[in-house]
């Protein structure tokens, strides 16, 4: 049963996709309610900055990290019990497992809680024309270092190619790191920002089919694979380009937040002609907006 909105609880409210405006009817109200209004800035952003959401949102806004949230997330329900608090989150409340602790958490604490839906990648990916009933399991592509290169992620791509199924891949995102020399000197200094491009995460899975031809292994997507990149979703400047893997190496989408789609292979006819309407010209010219238009 629905708890009545006079009860004291934690809201965790999804903001869409795209800026400010984005959020529900039902999560604006609620953040005008709180007394305390948290907003997660580490697993994906909006197109404006947090002085904007204030304007629109007319509250405080405290930034959360990663290490608050996972770490120290008793200082966010803190009080929740008594007074309301939201917990902010890009796209959906639920897109992250993290979310779902906090949720577990107010729960042992006995805090009543509710989760204010939007928007998410997972939905939204659905602009470039390809059904969202038939992708696969989701994958995250990080970002290698001379070190660390994990490849595991690849044979769930490989898993559903084999079943015909699109694989969208989550890209990368670095906001609040230390670099190792930092961390092991307890020098609380951060490196700038960094979002992996659909360019970085295209030239890394080439190199991971290069590496499975080098094993005698038959990877199950190549250079020509067809793939979508797609940026900005739900923001009025949001880019998409269909083309090979190895075009995806050198389309330009512009800033941040990127995506990925390897498609399953065989496309109903629907499919292929809205990909159709994004696709790269051999020539390289640029990506078209979502309306179509070459950019």
């Amino acid at each position: 049963m629905p708890l009545p909105l006079d009860v004291d609880m934690l809201y965790l409210i999804g903001l869409g996709l795209g800026d400010a405006k984005d959020i529900t009817v039902k999560g604006l109200e609620a953040v005008r309610r709180c007394s305390r209004v948290y907003l997660e800035a580490y697993t994906s952003v909006l197109t404006v900055g947090q002085e904007v959401l204030e304007e629109f949102y007319g509250r405080k806004l405290i930034l959360a990290d990663r290490e608050e949230v996972e770490q120290e997330a008793d200082n966010i329900l803190k009080d929740a019990g008594v007074s309301d608090v939201a917990f902010l989150v890009v796209g959906d409340p639920l897109g992250a497992t993290t979310h779902s602790d906090l949720i577990l958490r107010a729960q042992a604490l006995g805090i009543p809680y509710r989760v204010i839906h939007n928007a998410s990648i997972m939905s939204a990916v659905g602009c470039c024309g390809l059904q969202l009933y038939k992708f696969g399991e989701t994958v995250s592509i990080v970002f290698w270092t001379d070190t660390w290169r994990p490849e595991s992620f690849f044979d769930k791509v490989q898993k559903n190619r084999q079943s015909g199924l699109h694989t969208l891949c989550l890209l990368d995102i670095k906001v609040k790191e230390q670099s190792l020399e930092n961390l092991i000197r307890g020098r609380k200094l951060y490196e700038p920002p960094r979002y992996m491009t659909v360019n970085q995460a295209a030239q890394q899975l080439l190199e991971v089919v290069q590496n499975q031809r080098a094993r005698g292994e038959e990877p199950a997507v190549t250079e020509e694979t067809l793939c979508v990149g797609l940026a900005r979703v739900g923001a009025e400047d949001q880019k998409i380009a269909a083309g090979t893997l190895r075009q995806m190496c050198t389309v330009d989408l512009g800033g941040p937040l990127h995506s990925l789609i390897i498609t399953g292979g065989s496309l109903h006819p629907l499919e292929t002609e809205m990909l159709d309407l994004f696709s790269v010209p051999e020539t390289g010219s640029g990506p078209q907006s979502s309306d179509g238009l070459r950019t």
